[in-house]
């Protein structure tokens, strides 16, 4: 019976939903997104339709984010998101329900643990494993995390940046803070409102931030021209943004963002710290792409970093990586039984 079931990895993100299939691979990657009619309480699309529609609804259509800042915000809707991506990829007639490995938050509490278990179950799936994000972007990126030796993973995700030192399989520093992808793009939005009387919406800022946006100064700046309505006029104006600009608007949450790195690193027992020099930091998620961002963390910390393969999926490969091996998570993470 072991071949009709197919055990599944989940990166439950606050921006994207991956999964991860055994044997095939990340076969779906969609936004977290869901629009319902407010009226009959239909789901009117989900994932990529849905981010469609952001901004863009009539009245009675609301587009929601089920997720904020690593944690499910809406119960009810994120059982609805994950039964429709489990049924795409496992289909409709099953015989067995889908074993799942759910990556989240190293912050998360146990009653959000709970949460997300139950909505797994809810959704179809059996026997959750709830594993912390930055031990599953390790496993993901090929990092040994079994051996004695101190690594340092900084996952920048949509709605959390997760900062954690791993040894012996488990966690042995670490912090999450919800400051990250989401808050990237509201700060861009700010900026453009107090700097060019100028509103724009989030899907522009997210825009912005992925063409032009950096950490650290580049040898040449960019531009981008963007619409959006003249705060003043409340007509439709084009302007032209620079990454300089940019990078101002981020400075504050980058800021943030390296502090959390910074006091991890202060608590770190001596001997992991000395592996960490050697190693390096490792960056995973999608706040990893961010220009510069390496260059400017390895400047403040004195010390190599390094931007993981597939950074944005990490997560979802160390969920694939989990369900061949359990065992491979120590003590210290938040695991469930998987008999």
């Amino acid at each position: 019976m072991a071949p009709l079931r197919k055990d599944i990895g989940i990166d439950l993100g606050t921006a994207n939903v991956l999964v991860y299939v055994k044997g095939k691979g990340i076969v779906l990657q969609e936004p977290s997104v869901v629009a319902i009619d407010t009226n009959t309480n239909e789901i009117k699309a989900i994932g990529a339709d849905a981010r469609a529609m952001l901004g863009r609804t009539p009245g009675n259509i609301q587009a929601i984010r089920p997720l904020r800042d690593g944690v499910i915000s809406d119960f009810k809707i994120t059982e609805r998101m994950l039964k429709y991506f489990i049924a795409k990829v496992c289909g409709n007639k099953r015989f067995l329900r889908p074993r799942v490995v759910v990556g989240i938050p190293s912050g998360a509490t146990e009653v959000e643990k709970r949460a997300v278990e139950q909505a797994v179950l809810s959704a179809g799936g059996t026997n959750p494993v709830i594993v912390e994000e930055p031990v599953a972007a390790a496993i993901g990126a090929g990092i040994d995390i079994t051996q004695p030796t101190g690594n340092m993973v900084v996952d920048i995700g949509g709605g959390t940046t997760d900062v954690a030192v791993l040894s012996l399989g488990g966690i042995v520093e670490s912090i999450s803070i919800k400051i990250a992808g989401d808050r990237f793009d509201e700060s861009i939005v700010r900026y453009m409102r107090k700097s060019h009387n100028v509103l724009i919406g989030e899907r522009t800022a997210e825009d912005l931030k992925i063409n032009i946006g950096s950490a650290y100064p580049a040898e040449e700046e960019t531009t981008m021209d963007i619409r959006g309505r003249d705060l003043l006029s409340g007509l439709p104006k084009t302007i032209t943004v620079t990454s300089e600009e940019i990078r101002i608007a981020l400075s504050d949450n980058i800021g943030a963002v390296i502090n959390a790195i910074h006091g991890v690193l202060e608590r770190t027992p001596p001997e992991l710290a000395a592996d960490i020099s050697d190693t390096g930091i490792y960056l995973a998620g999608g706040g990893a792409l961010l220009k510069g961002l390496d260059i400017l963390i390895s400047d403040r910390m004195g010390v190599p970093v390094n931007i993981v393969e597939n950074a944005e999926s990490s997560v979802a490969f160390g969920t694939g990586k989990i369900l061949d091996n359990v065992h491979i998570l120590g003590s210290g993470t938040g695991k469930k039984s998987y008999d």
